[in-house]
């Protein structure tokens, strides 16, 4: 079967990522290796490894990166850009502020660059980059609001807890429980919810373009 390493800012990142390809591919057993942070094998809501943006660079300029594609067939770099001025992309210039593909783009450059152009240009159709404007919590916005809430890019947190008070719990943004994303994000493991909720985030939209784009072959589980 097809599989997918992940890199990404935390586990609770690699959550939502994996609930969004279940509901893609219509399979519930996607087969997904968490590469950055690693988890720990024994606890699903721990990871070996620290997180963070400054780790999903490190790890990207790293051997290890490079050595998984002898055993993962594709890499999906996942980032937030709340804090982008901290690795030096800034959120705009003396004209504004940059949409967010333009965003995106300037962010999908940075890793190129980390990477090394001549990597990247051979294994380009088997990096996936889902970069999240400004936070993956803003992916998660269509599943409870149907006005322009739903395509919020910043505060995204404070909106999405604003609707889970209703389900009984909200998340601490400072010990972020990997169970509230896993009963949050598992909707999207339905095709048609996931179907119809990408195309109100533009860069969640962008994600399922970058997977569009590459073509990618995944058996279908007939009985999900």
């Amino acid at each position: 079967m097809t599989n997918f390493g992940l890199i990404t800012e935390g586990l609770t990142d690699q959550i939502v990522i994996e609930s969004i390809l279940a509901g893609y591919f219509n399979n519930p057993d996607i087969d997904i290796r968490p590469l950055q942070p690693e988890r720990d094998k024994d606890n699903e809501n721990k990871s070996h490894s620290y997180g963070g943006w400054s780790q999903v660079f490190a790890y990207c300029e790293s051997n290890n990166f490079k050595e998984a594609f002898q055993f993962i067939d594709y890499i999906i770099i996942q980032i937030d850009t709340d804090v982008s001025e901290d690795y030096n992309i800034a959120k705009q210039d003396e004209n504004g502020e940059w949409t967010p593909r333009q965003l995106i783009e300037k962010v999908i450059d940075k890793f190129k660059s980390l990477i090394g152009e001549d990597f990247y240009t051979k294994y380009e159709h088997r990096i996936v980059f889902a970069i999240s404007v400004h936070s993956i919590e803003c992916w998660l916005l269509p599943l409870y609001y149907t006005d322009k809430k739903k395509a919020k890019l910043i505060n995204c947190l404070d909106t999405l807890n604003h609707q889970l008070r209703k389900d009984g719990f909200t998340i601490d943004r400072n010990a972020k429980n990997p169970d509230y994303y896993r009963q949050i994000a598992r909707k999207y493991c339905k095709q048609k919810v996931l179907i119809a909720s990408y195309p109100d985030n533009p860069s969640f939209k962008f994600f399922i373009e970058e997977i569009e784009d590459r073509n990618i072959a995944v058996e279908p589980d007939e009985d999900f």
